[in-house]
């Protein structure tokens, strides 16, 4: 037979036709014998891949150190103390702001000259204690019957003093409605006054709303003045109750003084 038609079978060895399935010496099934080969091989190919593939990246693992716990703990040990670090610095920088600020604040009062903050002490006092007006407090520090401070220093003290000229007004509003018995409109003429509080008409208003007041219970008081101290009539006491220059009363009010005399 011709060599080229002849091939060897690679289980025995022996020379065999070539395309045979079988081998006529052996009996092996030549095309099961190459494809098991073929798929043994191929199954091989797939395994390595997998490994090679499963292999860690030792870069990723030293970077994060996720694989390792004491690398891991390590890693947040030192995140902490960044963390506390910063805090330590922040706390330091609001210090030195803090102490920055009470330097200037020093510095500032003692640029202030003494008669200026002598004017602002005795303005917070007039402020405070006796709840007078802005507008008051300045004629107070300036006058030559009070405090005689120059207008410089004066004006100094009204611009710097603390003071809620609405609350100063609705306590001296309380003043004259409780301790005087006057009326509504008498008090607020009394707090807008150029001679009397000299509060702003907001800031009398605002005390108006809200004094707590029994308007007609001083109406009647007013009548008993009238009435017990100088005898008048009590038409006469109920004009003056309503009168644009005695009580300004309103007639209800003053009706009511009357009818409970």
């Amino acid at each position: 037979m011709n060599e080229k038609m002849m091939t060897k079978c690679k289980a025995c060895g022996g020379d065999i036709a070539k395309g045979v399935k079988k081998c006529p010496h052996c009996g092996k099934d030549q095309c099961n014998f190459f494809m098991r080969h073929k798929i043994i091989t191929g199954f091989l190919i797939l395994i390595i891949l997998g490994s090679v593939l499963s292999i860690p990246d030792e870069d990723k693992l030293q970077a994060d150190g996720s694989s390792d716990p004491v690398i891991a703990s390590e890693v947040v040990e030192e995140e902490e103390a960044l963390e506390k670090e910063e805090v330590a610095e922040e706390e330091k920088t609001v210090e030195k702001e803090e102490a920055a600020e009470k330097e200037a604040v020093i510095e500032e009062v003692e640029k202030v000259p003494r008669e200026y903050a002598a004017a602002l002490n005795k303005a917070k006092t007039y402020a405070s204690v006796m709840h007078m007006s802005k507008a008051s407090l300045y004629d107070q520090l300036t006058s030559e019957y009070g405090e005689k401070f120059p207008a410089d220093a004066a004006k100094y003290a009204i611009d710097n003093v603390e003071a809620d000229w609405k609350s100063n007004a609705l306590s001296k509003a309380g003043t004259y409605a409780h301790d005087m018995h006057m009326s509504k409109a008498s008090v607020y003429d009394q707090l807008t006054s150029e001679y009397g509080e000299k509060f702003t008409p907001e800031q009398a208003q605002y005390a108006i709303n809200n004094v707590v007041a029994d308007w007609k219970n001083n109406a009647l008081n007013k009548a008993r003045t009238y009435a017990n101290d100088m005898n008048m009539s009590n038409s006469s006491v109920y004009d003056q109750l309503i009168s644009e220059y005695g009580e300004k009363f309103t007639q209800e009010e003053a009706q009511y003084a009357i009818d409970n005399l």
